[in-house]
């Protein structure tokens, strides 16, 4: 069957002005076009938009995409099973805070109690999952299985102080970051504070600390760009300013 790119815009719930720039940046072109001038879409095409729309739904930018699409071992089926599997995850994440969310609300009208610790376990399973889906497989090979499975365990395992306190960690680390670059001296007093609540954060997640690991895990920050892109957000060269403050911290 063949659609005009109205009817498509129709059925796949897109703009028909959507449609002609995926042709203009060549993501999605018709099959034909018609004597009248007409966009013509046939079931490939009908089957290339919905694995876009699948993949803008995971947040993935469109020359990603395209690139993934047009790959000479692109598996279309493959790529079904794992938007499947991305999905069902995402699912799982929104019904924990869904389930959150409604027994906060019974507990606030009276009909039930709720312990602190479970008003966290919505979003600290969300952030294992994202942190497993970011970096779980650069941790994995880096520090063994074992290693992060304990971490993940203890962040689960936290109680509502420690979640607070490790949360408020984070932010103090990237304040006084920020601070410590305007000096340009990762040896300096802030940098090496840095380096501390950089340390401190760590031990909520590590079962032990050893200074190796630690100028191991700040040399990822910057050979991974993921890493680097998170530190990097606020200011350029965070992440290598980080790692090398640690290096200096644990005389590696």
């Amino acid at each position: 069957m063949e659609y005009t790119i109205q009817k498509l815009a129709e059925m796949a719930g897109v703009s028909t002005r959507a449609l002609r720039y995926y042709d203009e940046i060549g993501l999605l072109h018709p099959n034909r076009i018609s004597s009248s001038g007409y966009r013509i879409y046939s079931r490939r095409e009908v089957e290339r938009l919905q694995q876009i729309m699948f993949y803008r739904e995971l947040s993935l930018p469109l020359d990603t995409i395209q690139e993934l699409l047009d790959a000479p071992g692109f598996d279309s089926l493959a790529a079904l099973k794992g938007h499947r599997e991305q999905l069902l995850g995402q699912k799982q994440r929104l019904d924990l805070l869904i389930q959150n969310v409604e027994r906060s609300i019974a507990a606030a009208e009276g009909s039930m109690t709720m312990r602190d610790v479970d008003k966290f376990e919505g979003f600290k399973r969300q952030q294992v999952d994202e942190n497993e889906k970011k970096y779980g497989e650069e941790l994995r090979t880096k520090y063994g299985e074992e290693t992060v499975s304990r971490a993940n365990h203890k962040l689960q395992g936290m109680s509502p102080e420690q979640y607070e306190v490790v949360t408020a960690l984070e932010q103090q680390l990237k304040a006084t970051l920020a601070t410590a670059m305007q000096s340009g001296d990762p040896a300096g007093e802030q940098a090496q504070q840095a380096a501390e609540l950089h340390k401190r954060w760590l031990c909520f997640y590590w079962d032990s600390y050893s200074k190796e690991a630690h100028a191991g895990l700040a040399q990822m920050y910057v050979d991974d760009e993921r890493f680097t892109a998170y530190y990097d957000q606020e200011q350029p060269g965070t992440a290598a300013f980080l790692r090398d403050a640690i290096l200096v911290y644990t005389g590696q």
